[in-house]
């Protein structure tokens, strides 16, 4: 198997679950009755090429589709068969969930080819399924599973990060702390990403049923209705999301101004109490001939009890 194909399977037939390696033998499998998958990696430097030569029946603005270098999620029949482009979440080590990692798919009668930039569990777990030969045996059986997958990963997602938002908002009523600043701006950015692209899947999921292809059969259509409903409320729920930090961010930015603007009334407070008696210390502490008082022993005491009813004074 070449380094770019990543997974190869027979979805049906008697090689149903069995692992294709050989490039001629995918090729075949792709062509033939029997339904096949293909995963390829899309950011590979040979794929362009491996599906040139040997996926010669998909034509040249399906091939362009499926390469193009920025995707957002979208459903387009050709023919018999569909242009599916949906995102899952990044789950890469040190990257962005939120940051959603494409998936174009190529769906005949005949079989699946699919690419992807970054590993995506829902089709490692895909494949996992197939191989103990109990996995899908058609293709829109293979498609509505796999949204399935990425619906529930995302669902879960949103959830965690639902909750997150509600465990700052308790914080935030008990008392503002400046450190969640950071935090708050992370989650609105990962809000901001998953709105950017939840919005198109949902309607690329409604599109894909609306088709009409033959290989989506009755049971596929509820199931891929369920899937759509559950995106909706998936978007919903991000929308309530950046609703409510908006929402937390301008009650943390008050507390913020207000607890400043109460230091600085302390601060100005204590400023007009002492500048006057600085003024007069600084003034009186001049060791110049002439200075009154000098002559006089108690004249030290007389300017202490001045100070101090000028302060009382000052400070009423």
């Amino acid at each position: 198997m070449s380094a770019h194909v990543l997974l190869a399977y027979a979805l049906c037939g008697p090689d149903r679950g069995k692992c294709l390696t050989r490039d001629d033998d995918i090729a075949g499998a792709l062509r033939a009755p029997a339904a096949a998958w293909l995963h390829l990696r899309a950011d590979h430097p040979d794929t362009s090429s491996w599906i040139t030569d040997h996926l010669t029946f998909l034509d040249v603005p399906i091939r362009a589709a499926l390469q193009a270098p920025e995707t957002r999620p979208r459903v387009t029949r050709i023919g018999d068969g569909t242009i599916l482009i949906l995102r899952g979440l990044n789950a890469e080590r040190g990257g962005i969930a939120a940051n959603m990692v494409s998936l174009r798919l190529w769906i005949a009668e005949e079989g699946i080819v699919s690419l992807a930039r970054r590993t995506l569990p829902e089709v490692v777990a895909a494949a996992d399924v197939i191989e103990t030969g109990r996995g899908p045996d058609r293709v829109g059986d293979f498609t509505v599973s796999l949204i399935d997958r990425i619906t529930t990963s995302v669902e879960a997602h949103v959830e965690a990060l639902d909750d997150r938002v509600d465990e700052i908002e308790a914080v935030i009523i008990d008392g503002p702390d400046p450190e969640l600043r950071a935090e708050i701006a992370d989650l609105r950015r990962d809000c901001s990403l998953l709105r950017r692209y939840l919005w198109p899947q949902r309607d690329a999921i409604a599109g894909l049923s609306r088709t009409g292809v033959d290989w989506l059969t009755p049971p596929d259509l509820r199931h891929l209705d369920e899937a759509h409903d559950r995106m909706m409320r998936t978007v919903e729920v991000v929308e309530s999301m950046r609703e409510r930090l908006n929402v937390v961010r301008e009650e943390l930015t008050n507390e913020m101004s207000e607890r400043l603007n109460r230091n600085l009334y302390i601060l100005s407070m204590v400023s007009a109490l002492f500048l006057p008696l600085s003024f007069l210390t600084g003034l009186m502490g001049i060791n110049l001939a002439g200075m009154p008082g000098t002559d006089w022993p108690p004249a030290f005491w007389v300017f202490c009890i001045f100070l101090t009813v000028m302060a009382a004074l000052v400070g009423g």
